[in-house]
């Protein structure tokens, strides 16, 4: 899919947003050839639903595949040539997405058969009807910050992953506290005894993070933020940081833990393992369709009756 990006100062808040505005030559539908469509394995009707957009897809032209989000090899072995990712599910399946698309920039747009959603970008009932302006470049690029998380352990170096939405450093099966000693650019800050703690990109800030008590930062920032879950006579309060910060998080326990990027990478933790997150190089891309501006409205249906 051959764009332009173009980008836009937001002169309140200084940040920059990325559109996507289609070339002059940008004829219509068939200016995108391949399209990789992955879907929830354990819901039934997002398998349905996926070859029904692939059968009309393939229908106007399009090479389409389909696969499992959780299926990442298999997903990863067929990204050649593929221009678009359809997420048929909830957020969890476009968390799995992101990974896929990594290291590339092949932007994704979401169909929610899922619950909340927050992160999807088309009903199910509208799918259809939208995928057209869609490909006739009618959308526009939405560029999320993700997370570098590097995982150092005594007898092993770093190896880092990158999540979109958080990282979370917590106990294990057992019911009992662990301590996380967190610095911030080389700079002590505080050792929080608690059930763990949330990192979380602004994309995450609706997630676990809110839960823990964290605040809604707007999805297009840089900034990511640090929440305790539950702690117990140390800090409380959730902390937000520059996305120029480094955050080191050094574990102390005598049980079991763990390290969970967006939910389904899972690690296990002990003592004397250190954590360092940073803002990744990379990003997730969104091609969207409803206006920019839908956020809060979105954020206000989502949590209606809850704020």
């Amino acid at each position: 899919m051959r764009s332009i990006n173009v980008l836009q100062l937001d002169l309140c808040t200084g940040n920059c947003y990325t559109f996507f505005v289609p070339p002059r030559e940008y004829t219509g539908i068939m200016a995108v050839n391949r399209i990789g469509i992955l879907y929830h394995p354990m819901i039934e009707a997002t398998r349905v639903k996926a070859e029904e957009l692939k059968a009309f897809l393939t229908g106007r032209g399009i090479a389409a595949w389909l696969c499992s989000a959780w299926d990442t090899a298999k997903a990863k072995a067929q990204m050649d040539d593929t221009e678009l990712l359809l997420t048929v599910g909830g957020d969890g399946t476009i968390l799995r997405a992101a990974q896929i698309a990594l290291p590339g920039k092949i932007p994704i747009t979401g169909i929610n058969l899922g619950k909340l959603g927050f992160l999807t970008e088309l009903d199910s009932a509208e799918a259809q009807e939208k995928l057209p302006e869609l490909l006739e470049g009618k959308g526009w690029i939405d560029e999320r910050a993700m997370l570098r998380v590097a995982l150092a352990t005594p007898t092993r170096k770093p190896r880092p992953w990158h999540a979109l939405n958080d990282a979370v450093a917590a106990r294990g099966e057992i019911a009992r506290v662990i301590y996380i000693q967190a610095e911030v650019d080389g700079q002590y800050l505080a050792t929080y005894k608690a059930d763990g703690v949330v990192v979380a990109t602004a994309t995450g800030s609706t997630g676990y993070a809110l839960a823990a008590g964290g605040p809604i930062i707007h999805p297009r920032s840089g900034d990511f933020l640090m929440a305790p879950i539950a702690p117990h006579l140390s800090p409380a309060h959730a902390l937000v940081l520059p996305g120029t910060a480094e955050l080191k998080l050094n574990i102390s326990t005598v049980h079991p833990a763990t390290l969970s990027i967006d939910g389904h990478t899972n690690l296990p933790l002990s003592s004397g393992d250190t954590i360092t997150i940073r803002r990744s190089p990379h990003k997730t891309r969104f091609l969207r369709i409803h206006p920019g501006a839908s956020f809060y409205g979105t954020l206000s249906e989502k949590l209606k009756g809850k704020m």
